[in-house]
């Protein structure tokens, strides 16, 4: 695979302090060493979920990146968390993805948990004893929130919850799960209905069915959890009852979307690097493809979309990082981040002709893997209604404005240069 740039581009400077440097250097470093190798082997066996991966990013923090130091975290905001994923995802997206599906939850648990649930789960996500799932999507749901059938039910100072849930990242090695479950009837409104439980994996009644492998992020695990009269007590609700909600829609807004930007965007930047590589090297008459005016044309469009991709997705996390209204924005990033990578990893495969359908050809990876940053944290369809509602000036709620700021408030920012 062509070496990824040691060091940021250029246009990345304004968005980035010299600690965000550093991280970039250490993630590359980490990559080169510890996921390159483990990446063919998650390839040639994608019935196999990887957890080594997952348990040496655990001991270096990262999946307490967002995390204050209160609680043993990095504390060092949504830029230095898609910096980890972006670089990561260079070489890997499903380690990549291991990686950004526990961040999703962790940012559940800092803008609506307690000091005290804080305090008893944090530090294990810091320590990396305890990796999170975060468990909205159901089989006949689907990303629609409202139709949510999983249901729990309050019995004395305990919940019983019941129900599926269906394409959950992390499934097969989360300690706990951020179930949404329905708390009130049908009728009521969706967003007084459900609320959000944390459940450790270990509860009577939970199962995970066994790890099926995807079209890609082979070794990365999405299953289903089904929740047969799971008890857990009511200290483990995370916000208030029927505030579900509004825990499922930030997080999938200030943390699902960008993450999956930053995947998108490793997956295009390694689409790129892999292309011009293989036109570099292969000749053609008196010179190489690459000499091609037919294929620098297209070489030319794909390097247009992906620095186009690379400032949107570091410019919203950015702006969410001050504090600043930016739902739009962070939407728009990961629509058209993985809109811009899906065009380019086609327009790879047509251009590598024959070599592409090797299937240890790491082309082929990536174009089987950049299909998986479309549906989650809501589908092209859905990002468009949202934009189309920020165009229109109906966005009336402002999660970046409203939360990003949270944890920045309780502490000094570390990330200051």
């Amino acid at each position: 695979m062509p070496a990824t740039p040691a060091t940021p581009p250029p246009a990345l400077r304004p968005y980035l302090t010299a600690r965000h440097e550093l991280l970039w250097n250490e993630a590359d470093a980490f990559a080169a060493e510890h996921v390159a190798p483990r990446a063919v082997r998650m390839e040639a066996a994608p019935g196999r979920v990887e957890r080594k991966v997952a348990d040496l990013m655990a001991a270096r923090g990262w999946f307490a990146v967002t995390v204050p130091s209160t609680f043993g975290g990095l504390g060092a905001g949504h830029v230095a968390k898609t910096v980890l994923i972006h670089r990561i995802a260079c070489v890997s997206a499903a380690a990549a993805a291991i990686l950004q599906a526990t961040l999703i939850p962790v940012g559940a648990l800092l803008h609506f948990a307690t000091v005290e649930q804080q305090a008893r789960w944090l530090p294990g996500v810091a320590d990396g004893s305890l990796l999170l799932s975060i468990a909205v999507t159901e089989p006949t749901a689907g990303g629609h929130i409202g139709g949510i059938e999983t249901t729990a039910e309050r019995t004395g100072n305990q919940w019983v919850i019941t129900g599926t849930k269906a394409h959950i990242g992390n499934s097969h090695i989360a300690g706990a799960h951020l179930v949404l479950a329905r708390t009130a009837e049908a009728s009521v409104r969706t967003s007084q209905a459900l609320t959000a439980f944390l459940v450790e994996s270990d509860r009577h009644g939970l199962t995970v069915a066994n790890h099926r492998p995807g079209l890609g992020l082979h070794g990365f695990s999405v299953g289903h959890l089904d929740l047969d009269h799971v008890r857990v007590p009511a200290e483990n609700i995370v916000g208030e009852i029927g505030q579900g909600l509004s825990v499922a829609q930030s997080s999938s807004i200030l943390y699902g979307r960008p993450n999956l930007s930053a995947v998108s965007l490793g997956i295009h930047e390694t689409v790129v690097t892999t292309t011009t590589a293989r036109l570099k090297a292969r000749p053609r008459y008196q010179g190489a493809l690459s000499d091609l005016p037919v294929l620098r044309d297209r070489i030319g469009d794909m390097e247009a979309r992906l620095r186009a991709a690379r400032i949107l997705a570091y410019q919203s996390v950015h702006l969410l990082d001050q504090g600043l209204p930016c739902d739009a924005d962070l939407i728009n990033a990961k629509y058209l981040g993985h809109q811009w990578a899906a065009q380019s990893a086609q327009d790879a495969m047509e251009l590598h002709g024959a070599q592409a359908l090797d299937r240890d050809y790491v082309l082929q990876r990536l174009w089987r893997d950049i299909q998986h940053t479309y549906p989650p944290a809501g589908t092209g369809d859905v990002q468009r209604i949202r934009l189309a509602d920020a165009a229109f000036e109906e966005d009336h709620i402002q999660w970046s404005e409203r939360l990003a700021a949270d944890a920045d408030r309780a502490q000094p920012d570390p990330t200051a240069a």
